[in-house]
């Protein structure tokens, strides 16, 4: 077992340095816009002829989409993805979509429906509704919800085909009353070209699917491009290069987020099974790059743990992978009591919270900051990420201090509905008219005047 031996940071409470090497935790775990791979490096280099920073890459490609259109949008397909697309072929046809219905596996299908209702279920549950309030001086207030027109959908498509993806951000906008679905996915195996991703798109009733990928798919969804209409909103996880493109459209388009890495923190008592603990952590890690953090009072599960990851990681398709995140991205950490392990999860705020306690309710009470909590041994994050309702595109990176996951809210516009009866405005007169004086805005007031009852 030692050959396999997982070498994971460990963090302890006691110690002088263990506020440093938090601090050290939490800056790797939180956003770097301009860190990058060697091999990144030099892929930068090969697309654009010399060593610019994610950021710069972004720009240039932005500025591009959105000057040029449709012509920037392919050149960078082919210079970035080694795409051929032309304009007949960036959009997937409704044939192809029907095909790779008919021939998915029934039991695939299944579970997409089953999942869909789940999320339906949870979504529609939370919907925002029109909230009226009527007073008796004669003013009606009303809160407005209507659902955004038009929503871009990023599905990634590197390393892995995600139809859950999919599943987590189109369903909670169909819930709302999102009218018109774009979704975009790599010219990958992985990506608009996966049978999956494709049924499960046509499963859901969208009709609407690109091959397209990275930076130049966001930028073609916020400004649109001659057979692709501009979005409203962008959502769904990407990249760094998606993350920070949507970073840099905001303000021509809404986004749901700037998404990072997926993470997860796992909080454990001596009831937890440190095989279960372990499975947990992997789950994430092989995401890669993604973090994984364990933090218990009882240091025998620390090590017990320890040994699981390397039993379990050596028969795991994406175990190299795995180790590799687990040993840059991951801690062991070893605190004093319960109340200390909350405090360190709290100031973590990780994406995902999972509390494998003997009264994880109560924990819970503890802990503010976190984009999704799973209780209990029997809830591994795994059911969050397919099927259990909530979205699985969550805030990362400690942001989860102020931003939440997505939902079906998120695609809904707010408006505010006022009407004043002639006798209300002329309740309301003196106390608009103090403040308007006050501001130096007299023609407010004089907006007011001019309605009421002259004697």
């Amino acid at each position: 077992m030692s050959e396999n031996r997982v070498q994971i940071p460990r963090l302890e409470s006691r110690r002088d340095d263990f506020r440093a090497a938090l601090s050290a935790l939490r800056d790797r775990l939180s956003p770097r816009g301009d860190v990058v791979s060697e091999a990144g490096k030099r892929r930068t280099i090969e697309a654009f002829g010399e060593p610019l920073s994610p950021s710069q890459v972004i720009e240039r490609i932005c500025r591009d989409v959105r000057d040029l259109g449709l012509q920037a949008v392919l050149d960078y397909s082919h210079r970035i993805d080694k795409a051929e697309l032309t304009a007949e072929t960036l959009r997937v046809p409704a044939a192809e979509l029907a095909a790779a219905h008919r021939s998915a596996p029934p039991a695939f299908l299944q579970a997409v429906e089953r999942v869909r209702r789940n999320i339906l279920d949870f979504q529609t549950a939370i919907l925002h509704r029109d909230a009226t309030i009527e007073r008796a001086d004669g003013v009606r207030l009303r809160q407005r919800y209507l659902p955004l027109d038009r929503v871009g959908i990023c599905v990634p498509g590197g390393a892995a085909a995600y139809p859950s993806t999919v599943l987590m951000t189109a369903v909670p906008a169909q819930a709302a009353g999102v009218r018109e679905l774009a979704v975009v996915a790599p010219p990958t195996q992985f990506g608009a070209y996966s049978q999956e991703l494709l049924a499960t798109c046509h499963a859901l009733g969208i009709s609407e699917v690109y091959r397209l990928g990275g930076a130049q798919a966001v930028a073609a969804l916020a400004y649109g491009i001659a057979g692709l209409p501009k979005v409203d909103k962008i959502v769904g996880p990407g990249s760094l290069f998606v993350a920070l493109a949507k970073k840099y459209v905001y303000g021509e388009v809404d986004i749901d987020s700037i998404a990072g890495p997926s993470e997860v923190v796992v909080v454990a008592d001596d009831t937890a099974r440190a095989d279960f603990i372990a499975a947990d952590m992997i789950a994430q890690a092989e995401h890669s790059p993604a973090s994984s953090v364990l933090i218990s009072w009882h240091e025998p599960l620390l090590t017990a743990t320890l040994e699981e990851l390397a039993r379990q990681l050596a028969p795991l398709a994406r175990g190299t992978l795995a180790r590799q995140s687990l040993q840059e991205f991951g801690a062991l950490v070893l605190v004093r009591n319960e109340d200390e392990a909350a405090a360190v999860a709290d100031e973590i705020a990780p994406e995902h919270l999972h509390l494998a306690t003997r009264d994880p309710e109560q924990l819970l009470t503890k802990i503010r900051h976190a984009g999704a909590a799973f209780l209990g041994h029997y809830t591994p994050v795994a059911l969050g990420d397919y099927v259990a309702g909530p979205s699985h595109v969550l805030p990362t990176g400690g942001t989860a201090r102020f931003a939440s996951g997505l939902s079906a809210n998120d695609f809904l516009r707010r408006t505010s509905v006022i009407a004043y009866t002639q006798d209300a405005l002329d309740a309301a007169a003196d106390d608009l008219r103090v403040l308007a004086e006050s501001e130096g805005l007299t023609g407010h007031y004089a907006s007011v005047e001019i309605r009421r009852p002259k004697s």
